[in-house]
């Protein structure tokens, strides 16, 4: 009998102790991206012409050669030569100044299909004492930890001074 009032007592006992427990909701695990076969390159784009003083905008356009989707994020920087600063507001909006302003970094999702491009556009000013003629020293550079051929991943560019036109 003390079986049976063992059993007695267990069953009046909390009620979750008799309980068996709710299976757990099966829980999606995203697979981690595999290395996509995405070949980034910088296509050289030569900002518009601009005076002393005046404003201009770079144009960091990257070009996906494929075959695949990128997979990871990616970084577009522009370096600026000496005598140009940056002047936002910038595109995309999270692009951040950095390097004393002569460098701009943008970042961008990954999903960049093979055969598209993207572009970061950052608008800069060049200073009032510049001389005429062509400032060398620009470039734009992509980094994505997938592609396969860094040989096409930074292009310099070319900012040309003008005079400013007359009656402006």
């Amino acid at each position: 009998m003390a079986a049976g009032c063992a059993v007695a007592t267990l069953a009046a006992g909390p009620s979750w102790a008799l309980r068996r427990p709710d299976p757990r909701p099966a829980v999606e695990v995203a697979a981690a991206p595999t290395a996509s076969r995405s070949d980034l390159e910088v296509i050289r784009l030569d900002p518009d012409p601009a005076p002393p003083g005046g404003t201009t905008t770079v144009h960091a356009f990257i070009a996906n050669r494929g075959p695949d989707t990128t997979t990871t994020p990616f970084t577009v920087l522009v370096t600026l030569p000496p005598g140009v600063s940056p002047e936002g507001p910038y595109f995309p909006a999270e692009c951040e100044v950095r390097h004393n302003g002569r460098q701009v970094r943008c970042a961008f999702p990954p999903g960049l299909p093979p055969l598209r491009s993207a572009t970061a556009l950052v608008p800069v000013r060049l200073a009032p004492d510049l001389r005429i003629g062509t400032l060398t020293g620009g470039s734009v550079a992509v980094r994505d930890v997938d592609d396969p051929d860094e040989g096409n991943n930074r292009q310099p560019f070319a900012t040309t001074v003008v005079e400013t036109a007359a009656g402006f």
